[in-house]
């Protein structure tokens, strides 16, 4: 009886992630191909996605000259104009850029002494490492995601509370997103 419980909480350790994983998958696919089906009047399933696809890639080759630049970039002053645009867009491309964009922002996994050296440690990321601008010449920006969620908080640490970790961001961000069960 216990090789039979054994091998069914193996499978489903397999089991359940890869299912939920596809699922996700499938269904963020399929709803993006009704909704552009819709908005692009195409009959056959799957093209939509392909469509846009292209569109992302031509977008970043125009983007990548001088003509694409100053295009994208008018479009952006107009979106960073208007004031509800202005937060739902500029929250948006930040959070893009802090993942994917040249200047990654999650590249300083840190831990955090909470209440002294031998007190409960927080681990994080640096995103911004001065802060003289609000008069906190020995603090810096922490960045805290969230166990299995994409939220987080920025809380403010003096600089001698906070220590570097030597492991790469995205072991990190995977340990802190898992609640620390990944790596």
């Amino acid at each position: 009886m216990k090789k039979i419980v054994k091998y069914f909480l193996k499978g489903l350790l397999v089991f359940v992630p890869t299912t939920v994983t596809i699922f996700i998958i499938v269904w963020a696919f399929t709803s993006l191909d009704k909704i552009f089906r819709g908005i692009l009047r195409i009959d056959i399933p799957g093209l939509s996605i392909l469509v846009t696809i292209s569109v992302i890639f031509l977008i970043g080759f125009l983007t990548s000259n001088f003509v694409g630049k100053k295009l994208f970039g008018i479009v952006e002053k107009v979106f960073t104009k208007v004031p509800l645009v202005k937060l739902l867009y500029g929250s948006i491309k930040d959070i893009v850029e802090a993942f994917a964009g040249e200047k990654k922002k999650f590249d300083k996994p840190v831990i955090v002494s909470l209440t002294g050296a031998d007190g409960p440690k927080i681990a994080g990321f640096i995103t911004t490492e001065s802060l003289e601008k609000f008069g906190l010449d020995d603090y810096a920006a922490v960045y805290l995601p969230q166990s299995y969620n994409f939220a987080g908080n920025v809380l403010i640490f003096k600089k001698d509370s906070i220590q570097s970790l030597n492991v790469d961001s995205s072991e990190a961000m995977s340990f802190i997103v898992s609640g620390g069960v990944s790596g």
